[in-house]
């Protein structure tokens, strides 16, 4: 697929493009899916989800990061096939019932977001953080809901030039943490079981 169009900013940088591509990977979605997205922000992972899953709905609770969303919507609008909604509200109390697959792009209320995702047996559950301390705490809330199946740190460097060669700049960690309610193998299927560190302790 093309990439996507980012023409309005919501003060606030989009999700980037190598972080999407990872993000999505591990959402698997189909064209039968509803995917639910909390934070929508400048709409990035919105509009991606939105050229694969059958449904979407955004969740934002600030107005004007909204509209950036929506604008943003329509400026991909070519190459978006689900049917999208977005909503001006703040999780849980927005979320719907019957999400297939739940994306998290900031930590706000997060442990409240895992508890309904655990109700509701959401299938696929990826939440992306910047901040290691962050990153602890929502390992364990993971852990406690049975929802964890991996947890992905990851560094993307672009290269630039310096002097005639190629050097790079780093982009700042990001920490993936991977589940879902349903069908939640533990051991996984390599026979690694995620250690209390979020790292992997072979069996």
């Amino acid at each position: 697929m093309p990439p996507i169009a980012l023409p309005h900013d919501a003060k606030a940088g989009p999700t980037k493009a190598e972080v999407r591509a990872v993000t999505l990977s591990k959402l698997a979605l189909g064209a039968d899916d509803h995917f639910v997205e909390v934070g929508s922000c400048t709409g990035a992972v919105t509009i991606e989800a939105a050229r694969r899953a059958g449904r979407v709905t955004a969740l934002e609770r600030k107005g004007e990061r909204l509209e950036t969303t929506e604008k943003n919507l329509a400026a991909n609008a070519d190459s978006v096939r689900a049917d999208v909604e977005l909503r001006n509200a703040e999780a849980p109390e927005g979320l719907p019932e019957d999400a297939d697959a739940l994306f998290l792009g900031g930590s706000r209320n997060f442990e409240a977001v895992l508890d309904r995702a655990a109700e509701t047996g959401v299938d696929r559950v990826v939440m992306n953080v910047s901040r290691l301390e962050v990153a602890g705490r929502a390992t364990e809330a993971f852990r406690e809901r049975d929802l964890l199946e991996e947890v992905v740190q990851f560094q993307v460097s672009h290269g630039y030039e310096l002097a005639g060669a190629t050097s790079f700049d780093a982009e700042n960690p990001v920490y993936m943490l991977v589940g879902g309610a349903t069908d939640n193998d533990a051991d996984g299927d390599d026979g690694k079981q995620v250690a209390a560190d979020g790292g992997g302790s072979q069996r």
